[in-house]
């Protein structure tokens, strides 16, 4: 067993490397630059839906507030007719990036955490790089990707960025599992 404590620097330096492999990926490859599609005429929706002044959040529509809801012929139709949607209203005003990177870099340092606390339980001090690298990078691929999946199952999210998304995780995993493997207290 391995001290999670004495495992601060893998941690942060996968963290670091995830950080700038993601940032390789969105700025310099932009092979998701596909996930998100502009709707027709985004210019009359905005202003059609700005003046109902919706707060942040989550919504779909249209929306059965119950199971027995979901049966009614109106809500019936109501799909049928469609447009069915899930929307995500997020606050107005300048999209500064610093947050959100802020917040991926610790989402990272979090995975390498937990990359580090299973690792660490499974294989002692000295363990070969391949066996530190398969439970990193498994644990790690694990928490970048797996969790992707259900966006697509359940709210319709193109299969193509889900798996665009799995690969971003592949990738994170391996490096992590790199990582570790190359950090692992001798």
């Amino acid at each position: 067993m391995v001290p999670i404590m004495s495992l601060w620097l893998p941690i942060l330096l996968s963290a670091v490397v995830v950080f700038i492999i993601s940032s390789i990926i969105h700025m310099v490859l932009k092979y998701h630059a596909s996930d998100m599609k502009q709707l027709p005429s985004e210019n009359e929706i905005m202003e059609s839906l700005r003046k109902f002044n919706i707060p942040p959040g989550d919504y779909m529509l249209p929306r059965a507030g119950s199971m027995e809801a979901m049966k009614s012929p109106e809500y019936v139709e109501r799909v049928k007719k469609g447009p069915v949607a899930t929307i995500t209203v997020m606050k107005g005003g300048s999209m500064s990036m610093g947050p959100y990177l802020l917040q991926w870099f610790l989402f990272c340092v979090l995975v390498g955490i937990l990359a580090a606390y299973i690792t660490g339980r499974a294989v002692g001090p000295g363990t070969p790089y391949l066996r530190v690298f398969r439970f990193a990078g498994a644990t790690s691929f694990i928490a970048f990707s797996i969790g992707q999946i259900p966006q697509s199952i359940w709210y319709r999210r193109s299969w193509s960025t889900t798996i665009k998304h799995l690969f971003d995780g592949l990738i994170y995993g391996l490096f992590t599992g790199g990582v570790f493997g190359w950090l692992w207290p001798k």
